[in-house]
C-alpha cells in the first residue's frame, strides 16, 4: 500500500444525539372535551458505533473527518405517539483500532475481532411524556421530561497492526527483504534508512497448511520510546504481534548482543509487557560473511534467545526460520 494511503492515527470530535423531549398533551375530540394526558415519550438520540471492517487495514477514510455527529431523537406527540429515534452513526474501522479520549488519554475500547460492534458514545434517552406522570393524585400533569443530552468527546482512533509475527530491528536490518522473500508482499526496498515508513503485511506459508501473518514495521532507532524518529508510531504496532522476530544484520558495526540489548531497552521503556512475548533472533545478510566469521559472531550472540543466521537473498536457513516461528506461535497449543 502506498505510504500516503496508510493512516494509523486520527482525532475526531464525536457527538451522540440528544434525546427528544416528552410531549405535554391532553386528549381532545368531538366527543371528549377534556380528556386525560396522552403526551408520548421522546425518541432516543443516535448512538456513535464503531464496527469492525476486516477488509480495511488503514484509517484513510477518516483522515479528513473533523467531526461526526449523530442525529437527535424526535419529540413525543399527542395520542401517546413516541418520537422516532435519532439515526445511529456507524463508523467502520480496521481490526486493531483503539479508541482513547483525546484530553485524558483514557482507554475507551478496542476493535480486534471480525463482527465487533461497540457503542462509542451513547445517545441521550428520550424524555417521558406527561402521560407517564399521571397518578391518582395528579390526573392532569402539565409537564414532561426534556430529553437527555448526548455525549460529546474528542476521541483519538489509533490503529495497531494485527499480525502473528512482528519484525523488530534498526533501519536496513533486512526486514523488508525477508518479508518479500517469504511472502507475496512486495514492500519498497532500498539501501537507505527508513525505507519502510508504513507497516507491510504478508502471509507466510511455513509448510503446506501452516501459514501465519508477518508484519514488517518501520525500523526502530535509539530513543524511539521517547518519540524520536518514527517513535511511538512504530512501537504501538508491535503490541499486537504474538511473536517478535528481532533482526540484526551480520555486517553491523556493533556487537550483536549490544545491538540486541538496545532494541530490548527501547521496547521495555515503551511497554514492559512487550518483553513477555516469545522472541527469536535472526542474524540477517549471512551471505555477506564466511563460515569463520559466522563462528566468531556466534560467540557474541545474546544469551537466552534462540538465534539463527539467515539470508533472504540466498535462502540460507529460511525454511528453518519459518519452522521455528510456527513452533513459537503454536507453543501453547501443543
Amino acid at each position: 500500500m502506498a505510504e500516503q494511503n496508510f493512516v494509523d492515527y486520527v482525532k475526531i470530535l464525536f457527538r451522540s444525539g440528544k434525546g427528544g423531549a416528552g410531549s405535554v398533551h391532553f386528549h381532545r375530540s368531538a366527543a371528549v372535551l377534556k380528556g386525560g394526558p396522552d403526551g408520548g415519550d421522546g425518541g432516543r438520540g443516535g448512538h456513535i458505533i464503531l464496527e469492525a471492517d476486516p477488509q480495511e487495514w488503514t484509517l484513510l477514510d477518516l483522515k479528513f473527518t473533523r467531526h461526526i455527529f449523530a442525529k437527535n431523537g424526535q419529540p413525543g406527540r399527542g395520542g401517546l405517539k413516541t418520537g422516532s429515534d435519532g439515526g445511529d452513526i456507524i463508523v467502520k474501522v480496521p481490526l486493531g483500532t483503539v479508541a482513547k479520549d483525546a484530553e485524558t488519554g483514557e482507554f475507551l475500547m478496542e476493535i480486534t475481532e471480525p463482527g465487533d460492534r461497540k457503542i462509542l458514545l451513547t445517545g441521550g434517552r428520550g424524555g417521558k411524556g406527561n402521560d407517564f406522570f399521571k397518578s391518582s393524585t395528579n390526573q392532569a400533569p402539565k409537564y414532561a421530561q426534556p430529553g437527555e443530552p448526548g455525549e460529546e468527546r474528542m476521541i483519538i482512533l489509533e490503529l495497531k497492526v494485527l499480525a502473528d509475527v512482528g519484525l523488530v530491528g534498526f533501519p536496513n536490518a533486512g526486514k523488508s527483504t525477508l518479508l518479500s522473500a517469504v511472502s507475496a508482499a512486495k514492500p519498497k526496498i532500498a539501501d537507505y534508512p527508513f525505507t519502510t515508513l508504513v507497516p507491510q503485511l504478508g502471509i507466510v506459508e511455513a509448510r503446506p497448511g501452516q501459514s501465519f501473518i508477518m508484519a514488517d514495521i518501520p525500523g526502530i532507532i535509539e530513543g524511539a520510546h521517547e518519540g524520536r524518529g518514527i517513535g511511538h508510531r512504530f512501537l504501538r504496532h508491535i503490541e499486537r504481534n504474538s511473536v517478535l522476530l528481532f533482526m540484526i544484520p551480520a555486517d553491523t558495526d556493533r556487537n550483536l548482543a549490544e545491538e540486541y540489548d538496545i532494541l530490548i531497552r527501547e521496547l521495555q521503556e515503551f511497554n514492559p509487557e512487550l518483553l513477555d512475548k516469545p522472541r527469536i533472533l535472526a542474524i540477517s545478510k549471512a551471505d555477506l560473511i564466511d563460515d569463520d566469521l559466522e563462528a566468531m559472531l556466534r560467540e557474541t550472540l545474546p544469551p537466552g534467545v534462540p538465534a539463527i543466521f539467515i539470508s533472504a537473498v540466498t535462502g540460507k536457513q529460511i525454511q528453518q526460520l519459518k519452522d521455528q516461528l510456527w513452533k513459537a506461535l503454536n507453543a501453547g497449543f501443543a
